[in-house]
C-alpha cells in the first residue's frame, strides 16, 4: 500500500464485483441487489474504512516501537474505529 496522508492519494483499489458478492452473503433475499450508484458507494466507504483501520493500526504499531502490524494492534484500535463509523 502506498503511503499517504489522505485516503483519497492511496492507490488502494477494491472491486466492485468482490463487495457485491460479498454483500450477497448477507442478504436474505437473493433478489435483493445493489443500484449502481449504491454499489459504488459501498466500495468507496469499504475503502476508506479499511484504509482508516490500517491507518490507525500502523500509528499503534509505531507508537509500542513496532514496524510490523500484528493483529494485537488492530484488535487495540478496532473500539475506536467502530465507534468513529457509527
Amino acid at each position: 500500500m502506498a503511503q499517504a496522508n489522505n485516503p483519497g492519494e492511496t492507490k488502494t483499489k477494491f472491486v466492485k464485483e468482490t463487495i457485491d458478492q460479498i454483500s450477497k452473503l448477507h442478504f436474505s433475499n437473493e433478489k435483493t441487489k445493489f443500484t449502481p450508484d449504491a454499489l459504488i458507494m459501498t466500495t468507496e466507504m469499504t475503502r476508506i474504512y479499511v484504509l482508516e483501520a490500517a491507518t490507525r493500526a500502523a500509528t499503534q504499531a509505531k507508537s509500542e516501537g513496532n514496524k510490523t502490524v500484528e493483529l494485537e494492534h488492530v484488535e487495540k484500535i478496532l473500539p475506536e474505529v467502530l465507534l468513529a463509523f457509527s
